[in-house]
């Protein structure tokens, strides 16, 4: 069970994803001349912090980094896949390996280099 609750926040960012992913292209929001930089913006911090959960799952493990990383752009290949079931969405595989992907790599970069300097502290009760 105490592995397990290391899980629960990447399920969650998984879950918000899905959500996210599962809203018809007719109801997304227009954010006029800023939406592409919004709707992108989005796709790098979604899997960052979907990458920093994966990590944090795996105990922040620097020899599991690149898995992290790994599971990262796998849920986003298949999240991609679930999109093209959605009306009015569109798989974009350049959205699964440039701004997914480096939205992940880039948070865990930042992750290992704040990691490795003794500054991040769990708390108490997920340890």
């Amino acid at each position: 069970m105490k592995n397990f609750k290391r899980w629960i926040p990447a399920l969650t960012v998984m879950v918000v994803i899905f959500l996210f992913s599962n809203t018809p292209g007719q109801k997304l929001p227009d954010y006029g001349l800023l939406d592409r930089l919004v709707k992108k913006g989005g796709h790098m911090s979604g899997y960052a912090l979907l990458a920093l959960s994966y990590w944090y799952a795996l105990g922040f493990d620097p020899r599991k980094i690149g898995l992290a990383w790994l599971l990262a752009v796998g849920y986003a290949l298949t999240d991609e896949f679930h999109q093209s079931f959605v009306p009015g969405r569109t798989p974009s595989y350049f959205d699964v390996f440039v701004f997914d992907g480096i939205g992940a790599a880039l948070a865990l970069l930042a992750g290992w280099f704040v990691k490795g300097r003794g500054r991040v502290s769990l708390p108490r009760f997920w340890k």
